[in-house]
């Protein structure tokens, strides 16, 4: 017991595969995520596990996660790009009644959507904010405001990972900085 570890902690959940359907070195078969599930929760039966899928999730993807994997929720990329934020909301509402139908209802969390700096389009604060209240308004339990290195690679390579010399909201850009005013002040 002790020793400072994460396994104390509750405040985590562990991501088998980021973004594991990529057809690169990130893809992970369902069958290796329920063996890794298993793994897992033989050390820490009570962690909360989830498997994140890049893109839209379509349902046979969602029922293997859902009675393959057994994940405690799903987590889902949408895509990254102009006119993705507006269909957010109904894309919630789809999943979520495919668990229904399904029968098996876990909470959904949209994790990663879209950031500046990458693919090519740079969403104002009003576009994280219309996913956000889309998520919301479509029953999802949660979204995850995403940032990071930009997509040239030559501006903040290590963005929001590497907190040694600036802290987190000090390397945010001025869209970022306003979409976090207006939350913070909902």
């Amino acid at each position: 017991a002790g020793g400072g570890g994460l396994r104390e902690k509750r405040n985590w959940y562990l991501d088998l595969a980021n973004e594991r359907n990529v057809r690169d070195g990130r893809f992970v078969s369902f069958e290796e995520l329920a063996k890794l599930k298993e793994v897992a929760k033989g050390i820490d039966g009570k962690r909360l596990i989830t498997a994140s899928h890049a893109g839209d999730l379509g349902r046979e993807d969602l029922e293997k996660y859902l009675k393959e994997v057994g994940v405690d929720f799903v987590s889902v990329h949408r895509p990254r790009g102009r006119g993705t934020a507006e269909k957010t909301e109904g894309k919630a509402k789809e999943i979520i009644g495919w668990m229904e139908e399904l029968g098996r209802v876990v909470p959904l969390q949209f994790d990663e959507p879209f950031r500046r700096g990458y693919a090519g389009w740079e969403p104002k604060a009003e576009d994280f904010l219309v996913d956000l209240r889309g998520a919301k308004a479509g029953g999802a339990a949660g979204w995850c405001f995403h940032n990071g290195q930009q997509g040239d690679g030559k501006v903040g390579a290590r963005r929001s990972y590497d907190l040694s010399e600036k802290g987190l909201f000090a390397q945010l850009d001025d869209e970022e900085r306003k979409f976090m005013k207006v939350v913070g002040g909902q």
